[in-house]
């Protein structure tokens, strides 16, 4: 299952981090990492946390690395990943060097950044042993969208307008196969290893021996398994929205059932939010109805605002939307 917690209060950075629950691991995805937001995470959590995703590297998106930086510089125990737009891995290199590495020498870790550009991943390689002062080409690949692959999950990026690029991440569970176990009942067949095969969607047997007897593996697929739709969620922040960018979010946020967004300007503010390529609680709200979200969740409000003004954003963002809210932690409901 995905979950997620909004890290930072109202009207100062915020970012979120993101945990897939497999029921045999648990992945942790943080996505920006602006000022003083890991200040309620455990250091044991920033520890586990599998990859860093940046929408992009504006100040309030990235001021508190170091605090994250800070506990894996030398992480071992898993790989060290890094993603962002392009220009990412230049600027990451900087924050790497902005630290005396007396004991380089000492260090064992690997960590590698990723700028996503809008037809290919450029990777590239930093050592700690080298005090990260070489960025190593890690290598190209194409970019069709999604970043990464695994087998429990995908997380796919899309670029957004914010004079520049800032990215859009969509985190989404595989469909997971189920047995139906009332129609294994009626069939009259007992659970056994024979299930782990039929679930295989590399086992290419035509037919599976159940307590003596052969059946066919395609009619036994078609009557007992089901595909469960798992969960999805959906971060962008820092960014214009107008037609175009309606038209491109439409698809890439169709089915989720979270959507994290920005509200950074209160609608009277419109002018203002367009000419700085920023949204508001409107706009937001009325990309989650078109897109076909079940839930949104509005963050990064400008500490220009009163606490009364927020709650008004709030009340604008659920007139078009409903199933709209701010995070649980802010009490401004």
């Amino acid at each position: 299952m995905i979950h997620f917690s909004i890290l930072g209060e109202p009207a100062q950075d915020n970012a979120a981090l993101v945990t897939v629950n497999t029921s045999q691991s648990i992945h942790r995805l943080l996505f920006d990492c602006g000022e003083a937001v890991l200040n309620r995470v455990s250091y044991s959590e920033v520890q586990a946390i599998d990859h860093v995703f940046f929408s992009h590297l504006h100040m309030d998106h990235i001021s508190g690395f170091d605090s994250y930086f800070r506990a894996n510089f030398n992480r071992t125990s898993k790989e060290n990943h890094i993603w962002g737009p392009p220009d990412t891995a230049r600027i990451l290199q900087h924050r790497f060097q902005g630290f005396w590495w007396n004991h380089a020498a000492d260090l064992e870790a690997l960590w590698v950044v990723h700028d996503v550009h809008e037809d290919h991943i450029q990777s590239t390689r930093f050592l700690a042993r080298e005090a990260f002062s070489v960025a190593h080409d890690a290598g190209i690949r194409p970019h069709n969208g999604t970043l990464l692959d695994h087998e429990a999950y995908t997380v796919q990026a899309i670029p957004l307008s914010h004079h520049g690029v800032s990215l859009g991440y969509r985190v989404q569970e595989k469909p997971k196969t189920n047995i139906n176990m009332p129609r294994l009942t009626e069939m009259g067949l007992k659970s056994g290893a024979w299930i782990q095969h039929l679930k295989n969607k590399n086992f290419q047997e035509s037919t599976l021996t159940i307590d003596g007897t052969e059946h066919s593996t395609e009619e036994l697929r078609a009557a007992l398994l089901t595909e469960k739709e798992q969960g999805s969620l959906a971060y962008i922040t820092d960014l214009l929205i107008d037609e175009q960018a309606l038209q491109s979010l439409a698809p890439f946020l169709n089915g989720v059932q979270t959507l994290i967004c920005e509200s950074q300007f209160h609608p009277d503010d419109l002018a203002l939010a367009i000419k700085n390529h920023h949204t508001t609680p409107e706009l937001a709200a009325t990309l989650a109805r078109d897109a076909g979200v079940k839930e949104l969740v509005l963050f990064h409000v400008s500490q220009r605002y009163r606490a009364d003004l927020w709650l008004d954003m709030l009340e604008k963002a659920r007139a078009v939307f409903p199933a709209t809210r701010f995070a649980d932690h802010w009490n401004l409901d």
